[in-house]
């Protein structure tokens, strides 16, 4: 368990539109928090049928695979397939690249894998920019 003073695993990223969603990963992804980015998703499901996502992972340190496999989780990745127009994934790991790249041909949704270097393409593919605080 991660103690209380540190930051958390998943930080909303803001976006200058409505239906353009981003999260900064940092760590190691426990099942709060993949339940916590589905549960955001849900909600801005409620608002927009189709959005657009950038993830961005910085130090990202894997995730708990048990709650990967759970049936809560198979269900809420089935209804983003749903409602994901755009899916960016940034500074992601070799093996998340190329699982995104074998998974292309099977979604509906479009998604595409940058560099960290490559962040600013990545919010230029998906038609936004971050608002900085």
């Amino acid at each position: 368990m991660r103690p209380e003073t540190t930051i958390p695993v998943v930080r909303r990223i803001p976006t200058n539109r409505d239906d353009a969603f981003a999260f900064a990963i940092e760590g190691h992804l426990s099942s709060a928090d993949i339940e916590n980015i589905y549960g955001l998703l849900e909600a801005a499901y409620e608002q927009h049928d189709k959005i657009d996502l950038l993830v961005r992972l910085d130090g990202y340190q894997g995730f708990d695979w048990n709650a990967a496999f759970k049936d809560s989780t198979f269900a809420m990745q089935s209804r983003s397939l749903k409602h994901i127009r755009r899916y960016a994934i940034v500074g992601a790991p070799a093996w998340i690249s190329l699982s995104a790249s074998l998974m292309k041909p099977f979604l509906s949704i479009e998604m595409k894998t940058y560099s960290a270097e490559e962040e600013a393409e990545a919010w230029k593919w998906i038609e936004a920019e971050e608002v900085k605080e």
